[in-house]
């Protein structure tokens, strides 16, 4: 590429960057005044549908992922710290673990701002019925699946994504 396609290029971006910028901006302006009307009423019914549906430890399941992670990052870096690394994992996971009432109140807000009361009643009585207890105790087994499913539509859809975009740019006189 020349030097003048290479700024074009990069006015481009950069005009595509703040575009995108300034739409998020405006999509979230709106915001923190529909989360201040929100009732506690309105936010005890989402935090109850929260609680009814927390069948599949989601929290305790990033907990666990983010502190294998942790400990295999820095015993790669410092392999003789095996003891003080799993001592100070311990010690912060006791700490998050008395977290997530916060998460799941703003958990609740979001239910609360995309469903009004009677709606979130309705969702719970539906939850309170022996189909939405099968439904509350089978989401981890089914969520496990789609994961599967989506992990390997993701590995295909990449490299054929890929492809074709190449015959695009191909049929259209570019080699790459």
């Amino acid at each position: 590429m020349g030097k003048k396609t290479m700024i074009s290029l990069r006015k481009r971006v950069a005009l595509v960057i703040g575009l995108l910028l300034s739409l998020s901006l405006m999509a979230f302006s709106g915001l923190p005044a529909a989360a201040q009307e929100i009732s506690p009423d309105h936010l005890k019914l989402a935090r109850q549908y929260v609680d009814m549906t927390d069948k599949a430890g989601i929290y305790e399941g990033t907990l666990v992922q983010t502190a294998i992670h942790t400990a295999q990052t820095i015993l790669t870096q410092n392999p003789g710290l095996s003891t003080p690394i799993n001592t100070a994992i311990e010690k912060v996971l006791a700490d998050y673990k008395t977290r997530k009432g916060e998460l799941f109140d703003q958990f609740a807000r979001v239910y609360a701002l995309n469903f009004s009361v009677d709606e979130l009643k309705q969702i719970i009585a539906f939850y309170q019925t022996d189909v939405g207890k099968k439904l509350t105790a089978s989401n981890r087994s089914i969520n496990g699946d789609l994961q599967k499913v989506m992990q390997l539509f993701d590995a295909n859809l990449q490299p054929e994504f890929y492809a074709k975009v190449r015959a695009e740019l191909k049929s259209a006189g570019y080699s790459v």
